[in-house]
């Protein structure tokens, strides 16, 4: 009894010494949680034991199991448009930096399964708890922004044709990689798993990227 209220002791002293590394740790699990049984079969209980705290230190951080949700939510596509301003692109060539994004793109959606069930999850809830959120579209629009830096750069260079739409490039991208992951477990059922072997995934990558590049071309 004496070690557990010691570990308690301790729980308590982390939480009020480092609230952010608290709230991060929270997130990630339920993240874990929120990806593999949606919004419905999640039990705050269980992330809660998952990183041995309480439910009311969850609901302080986030007010009930539908605010979690929504701060995973933005979390989630907060990270990936953050990597994707980590990739530096507006220093490289236009079609240089479209292929990185491509290949960024179709490699973090193959790594993180839990961002692609969210999302999935979020689709079947009719993009509800997205639309509740403040900061979601701005964090979205970046994405787009960047895109058409890029598009402009490449019609001034000649490289690609004149009129591309930043939104449509991104929702091919973003189609092409979703699809790998989504539908992964049916495709490969009925296909077999050549396509999602290390070698196959590489590939494939790298035909999605000729697709994408044909796509962005002048027309000859």
């Amino acid at each position: 009894m004496a070690d557990t209220a010691h570990q308690t002791q301790n729980r308590i002293r982390s939480w009020k010494q480092d609230p952010e590394a608290v709230r991060a740790d929270i997130l990630r699990e339920a993240t874990s949680e929120f990806a593999k049984n949606g919004l419905a079969g999640t039990r705050v209980k269980d992330i809660a034991d998952r990183i041995q705290t309480s439910r009311r230190m969850i609901f302080y951080y986030f007010g009930d199991k539908e605010g979690l949700y929504r701060a995973v939510l933005e979390e989630a596509y907060r990270s990936v448009r953050e990597a994707e301003e980590e990739l530096n692109l507006d220093g490289l060539p236009p079609l240089d930096a479209l292929v990185k994004l491509v290949e960024f793109t179709f490699d973090h959606h193959r790594r993180n399964e839990d961002f692609i069930r969210l999302v999935m999850n979020e689709n079947i809830l009719n993009g509800q708890y997205m639309r509740q959120s403040s900061s979601l579209h701005m964090t979205n629009t970046k994405v787009i922004k960047q895109l058409s830096r890029i598009c402009a750069a490449g019609e001034k260079d000649g490289v690609f044709r004149a009129g591309l739409s930043p939104l449509e490039l991104h929702w091919e991208i973003s189609a092409l990689s979703f699809f790998n992951v989504s539908n992964r477990a049916t495709f490969s059922n009925i296909f077999g798993n050549d396509l999602f072997t290390e070698e196959g995934q590489i590939a494939l990558r790298d035909h999605i990227v000729d697709c994408v590049i044909s796509s962005v071309r002048p027309k000859t």
